[in-house]
């Protein structure tokens, strides 16, 4: 049944009456004003000595108003005439300028509501399946469908608002119209049919959301924010099968960033007994070397798979060289790792000694969680925060201003081995790397955006390393989503899985040009006694075991396609009995988030 309030023209809601009853009063303001001004008419037609009927002074009143004017009745005195204007300037206002606004606030604009209202889709079409449901658009969610488009995957907006999924639905993406907390709504999502659900709302509608799609359905995943620590077992009890808490990651790679400044590996995933680790080539031999000098694969055992050059990803292509500023994102298992850490930071325990607090800039969520990992490694640190009422009773904090410089000073800027930037604002945190850039050019500066696209501009500012909120989130989320076959490591950069390919078996690496043909790299292989770094492009690949790839989800499709006929695992990690339908691409490519939309939860 529709909603009686969209339903113009078609029933007798709380809308429709509160229509009516204002074009009852305009009308009722309309009847007084001619009642008026006729016996007005009348009253200043008697001062002139001539009498009419209320019929010819009610003719005289709506003629004047409406400004035809056909002169078939005047005034012959000075009073007439300025009465006459006085009725003629107030029919202007009444009859030309109130009459049509309110046609169009009280018939036009409910007309075109109700018209877009019946256009927004309440249900998807019948075999849609193994498409991303989300609750909103926002950074994190628009980074989801980016990557969910990237692999020709469709997608729906769940939306409770009709004006929302309208504006929504006009700048490109798909929706459907409902109140999130009803199961009918997600059936007619085809939920079940889902491969994911992702909700970014508050904790509580999260939660509310969360255990609606589980009462549904236990098929898919859900994937939920979460924006205190304490709501985590709350909306994995809900049935999360993964929550997102953002400050909580975001602070813990800040605190291992800052515990490696120097070239010691520090692990950022894992992929089975495999390590994904970062290492900084400041500072070491590495720098001016090209990638063919290093030989690492020999001398340790590690692959350098990918580097970060601020902010940019970039392959290692073998001419390629180290420079000051360039990050290392290596592969190799623990003891090739400590090999690698052994050569180029040869310390007891790989920690660096912090003897002034680390300065974070903004007491949030993020600001707080970094405060915490530190702590727990021993290392103190000192926030900046300009709001006294987040400032809790332990640790140390400075109240006042970043912008300020004696704030600052007082904060230890002078002397700290690190600063760090947290709050949500992107234009203040690149505002506030620059300025400490300029103030201290030797200093580790790590900051966070929330939009994807500033993570250019916070390296241009001086940020030596950057976290970007909506693909951290994503990742994490999609990571969720690919199950144990991959691992998205950073926006654009997947490691993956594959068994070796009757293609490929018993042939040489050197010979079927895997990075030229595919874009993809081959990082590790296992023939069943576990994995190997060690890959030597001069002997035979084995005819059964796994590969373990790296390259972007282009070069991954490049891959399946040119060497797995028929692919042998799929985008999603789902089982089902009946075989997936063509994926849906009608208006499935995202737009750019509007900025009027509803926003992810800031975690600051």
């Amino acid at each position: 049944m529709r909603d009686p309030q969209v339903s113009f023209g078609t029933s007798i809601g709380p809308g429709r009456t509160g229509v009516l009853r204002a074009a009852l009063r305009l009308v009722i303001v309309l009847v007084v004003a001619v009642t008026v001004f006729s016996a007005g008419f009348l009253a200043v037609m008697a001062t002139e000595g001539r009498e009419y009927t209320w019929l010819s002074a009610v003719y005289w009143t709506l003629v004047t108003m409406s400004t035809l004017g056909f002169g078939d009745i005047v005034f012959a005195s000075d009073l007439g005439r300025i009465y006459s204007l006085v009725v003629l300037l107030s029919g202007a206002l009444l009859i030309l300028v109130l009459l049509p606004f309110s046609f169009i606030q009280l018939v036009y604009l409910p007309w075109r509501a109700a018209t877009r209202a019946a256009q927004t889709p309440r249900h998807l079409p019948a075999g849609v399946r193994d498409h991303v449901l989300l609750t909103e658009i926002g950074p994190v969610g628009h980074a989801v469908l980016t990557r969910a488009a990237a692999v020709g995957h469709g997608h729906a907006i769940v939306v409770d608002d009709v004006d929302t999924a309208a504006r929504l639905q006009d700048q490109g993406y798909r929706v459907v119209v409902g109140p999130v907390d009803d199961p009918a709504t997600w059936r007619a999502a085809r939920v079940e049919h889902a491969a994911l659900v992702f909700t970014a709302r508050g904790d509580a509608a999260n939660a509310n959301v969360v255990f609606t799609v589980r009462e549904v359905t236990d098929a898919g995943h859900v994937v939920s924010t979460a924006n205190s620590p304490d709501s985590v077992d709350v909306l994995e009890l809900a049935g999360a099968d993964h929550v997102v808490d953002l400050g909580e990651i975001l602070g813990r790679a800040f605190a291992r960033r800052i515990l490696s400044p120097t070239a010691q590996s520090s692990p950022i995933s894992t992929f089975e007994d495999l390590i994904i680790a970062e290492a900084s080539a400041s500072g070491t031999d590495l720098v001016g070397q090209r990638i063919d000098e290093l030989d690492l694969r020999r001398r340790c055992g590690v692959s350098v798979v990918a580097l970060w050059d601020r902010g940019t990803l970039r392959m290692p292509q073998p001419l390629l060289r180290i420079e000051e500023g360039t990050v290392l994102v290596l592969v190799g298992r623990s003891d090739q790792l400590a090999a690698y850490d052994h050569m180029h930071a040869p310390t007891t325990d790989g920690t660096p000694t912090f003897e002034q607090p680390v300065v974070i800039i903004g007491g949030g969520r993020v600001g707080r969680a970094t405060a915490r990992a530190l702590e727990t490694e021993g290392i103190a640190s000192r926030i900046i925060e300009r709001d006294p009422a987040r400032i809790p009773s332990t640790g140390e904090w400075i109240v006042g201003d970043a912008a300020d410089l004696e704030v600052l000073r007082r904060a230890g800027i002078d002397d700290t081995p690190a600063i760090v930037v947290t709050t949500h604002d992107d234009d203040v945190n690149v505002f506030l790397t620059l300025y400490c850039r300029r103030l201290r050019d030797d200093v580790e500066i790590l900051s966070r955006v929330v939009q994807n696209r500033n993570l250019v501009t916070m390296h241009r500012a001086g940020a030596d390393f950057v976290l970007s909120y909506a693909s951290t989130a994503a990742t994490e989320v999609w990571n969720t989503l690919r199950g144990d076959d991959s691992l998205l490591l950073a926006e654009g950069l997947i490691v993956f899985r594959v068994a070796v390919p009757d293609t490929l078996g018993g042939r040489l690496l050197r010979d079927v040009q895997i990075p030229e043909e595919t874009g993809c790299s081959v990082v590790a292989l296992s023939d069943g006694d576990g994995w190997s770094t060690d890959v030597d492009p001069d002997v035979p690949l084995p005819s059964t075991g796994y590969l373990v790839l790296i390259g972007d989800d282009e070069a991954e499709a490049a891959f399946l396609h040119t060497w797995v006929h028929p692919p042998r695992r799929r985008w999603w990690p789902l089982r089902r009995a009946d075989p997936p339908a063509a994926p849906v691409t009608d208006r499935d490519r995202p737009a750019e988030p509007d900025p009027d939309a509803p926003r992810d939860p800031s975690t600051a």
